[in-house]
C-alpha cells in the first residue's frame, strides 16, 4: 500500500528517512534534501508542501514544493523555489504519478496560476516548457595536471595568470567576505541580492556540505568568492561574487580552478557548473572552460494563465528596473533586495 504524506519540519525520524532516500535515489539532487523546507519557510516565509510516498518498504519517492504567492510575480507552486533542479524523485513511475497527482490536487486547492517542475530529464512532452536554461556538468579527472590540460588553451592561460599573480584561496568559516562580494556583484548586474541570513542559514542547515571559498590578492584583499554545495560525489558552485578588480587579476578563473583542484583532492567525480541562461556571459564563460551545455526541462502545468512565466532578467519588461537597480546605493539595494527576491523563487 502506497501512502502520500506531507513531511512536518519537527518530524526528525521521517526527515532522516527522507534524506536517506534522497542520497540513494539516482534522480535526486541536492535540492531534494529535506533541509530546504526549513530554509524556504524560515527565510522566505513561503508555505511548503514536502510530499513523500511511503510503503511498507519505506520511503519510495519525494517531491519538495514551495508556494510563492506574489502580487508582482504571480501565484505558483514549484518544485522547488530557489533551486535549479527539482521535481519528482521516485523509485518508479507508479510512485511518481502518485506524487504528481497529489501535487496537482494541492495546486488546484491553492488556486495557483501554474505548477512548475524543474527537471533535469523531461517528464511531460505535453506540458509547456521553458527552454531558457541549460546546465553544465563535467567529470573531474584523477589529478591536477589532467584537469588543467582539459581546460581549453585560452582559459587555461587565465588560470595560470591567476597563479602567477600570487592569488590565494581559503575556506571561510562564515559568509561575511562572500556576502560583501556577492552583494556588490549582483547590484552591478541590476538584480536584487538574497539576504545575508539566507546564506547563514544554508551553512547552519547543511554544515560541511555548504562551503565558502574566497580568493584573495597577495596583500590580503578579498577579490572573489563562491558558495558551493556538495552532494554525493559532486561539487556544485551555486552562488558567487567578485569585486571589479578581480577580472584583471584573473581571480574568477583562479577561483573555479581552486575549487576544482580541491574537489579532485577530496576524490569527487563531478564538477557541476550549474545553471545558465542561453546567450549570457555566464553561459559563454562556462563554454570557455570546455563544458558542454545540457538543456534543463522546466515544465509547467498551466491553470490560470496561457503562457509560461518569464520572471527573469532576460524579460524586456524588467529592463528599466534593472537599470534603476544598478544605480542604487549598495546599502539601499541590500535592504530592499530581500523584499523583492523572496517573490522570485
Amino acid at each position: 500500500m502506497l501512502n502520500i504524506k506531507r513531511l512536518m519540519p519537527a518530524d526528525i525520524a521521517t526527515t532522516k528517512r527522507w534524506d536517506a532516500f534522497v542520497m540513494a535515489c539516482p534522480e535526486a539532487t541536492f535540492f531534494h534534501r529535506a533541509g530546504w523546507q526549513k530554509i524556504v519557510q524560515d527565510i522566505f516565509h513561503h508555505d511548503t508542501y514536502f510530499l513523500y510516498a511511503e510503503s511498507d518498504e519505506g520511503v519510495q519517492g519525494v517531491l519538495p514544493l514551495g508556494h510563492v504567492n506574489s502580487w508582482l510575480f504571480g501565484n505558483s507552486l514549484a518544485g522547488l523555489p530557489f533551486a535549479v533542479y527539482g521535481g519528482i524523485a521516485a523509485a518508479n513511475e507508479q510512485v511518481a504519478q502518485a506524487l504528481e497527482h497529489e501535487a496537482q490536487q494541492i495546486a488546484r486547492r491553492l488556486g495557483v496560476a501554474h505548477l512548475e517542475w524543474r527537471n533535469i530529464n523531461p517528464r511531460h512532452a505535453d506540458w509547456p516548457r521553458q527552454d531558457l536554461y541549460v546546465t553544465f556538468r563535467k567529470e573531474i579527472l584523477a589529478d591536477d595536471d589532467a584537469n588543467l590540460l582539459a581546460i581549453p588553451r585560452k582559459q587555461r592561460a587565465m588560470v595560470r595568470k591567476g597563479i602567477k599573480n600570487g592569488l590565494v584561496s581559503t575556506i571561510d568559516p562564515d559568509v561575511e567576505r562572500f556576502f560583501a562580494l556577492y552583494a556588490d556583484n549582483v547590484r552591478r548586474h541590476g538584480t536584487p541580492a538574497l539576504p545575508k541570513r539566507y546564506f547563514q542559514a544554508l551553512q547552519a542547515e547543511f554544515g560541511a556540505d555548504c562551503e565558502v571559498l574566497t580568493v584573495s590578492a597577495p596583500d590580503g584583499r578579498a577579490l572573489s568568492s563562491v558558495l558551493s554545495f556538495y552532494f554525493r560525489g559532486e561539487v556544485l558552485p551555486y552562488y558567487a561574487g567578485d569585486f571589479e578588480p578581480a577580472r584583471e587579476l584573473a581571480a574568477n578563473d583562479f577561483k573555479y580552478w581552486e575549487l576544482m583542484r580541491r574537489a579532485c583532492a577530496r576524490g569527487l567525480k563531478v564538477f557541476d557548473y550549474g545553471r545558465s541562461k542561453l546567450g549570457t556571459g555566464s553561459y559563454a564563460f562556462k563554454r570557455n572552460w570546455g563544458f558542454e551545455p545540457t538543456p534543463l526541462h522546466y515544465e509547467y502545468c498551466l491553470y490560470k494563465r496561457d503562457d509560461v512565466p518569464q520572471n527573469n532578467p532576460s524579460n524586456a519588461r524588467y529592463k528599466l528596473l534593472i537599470a534603476t537597480w544598478r544605480r542604487l546605493p549598495l546599502a539601499v539595494a541590500n535592504w530592499l533586495g530581500p523584499f523583492v527576491v523572496r517573490n522570485l523563487g
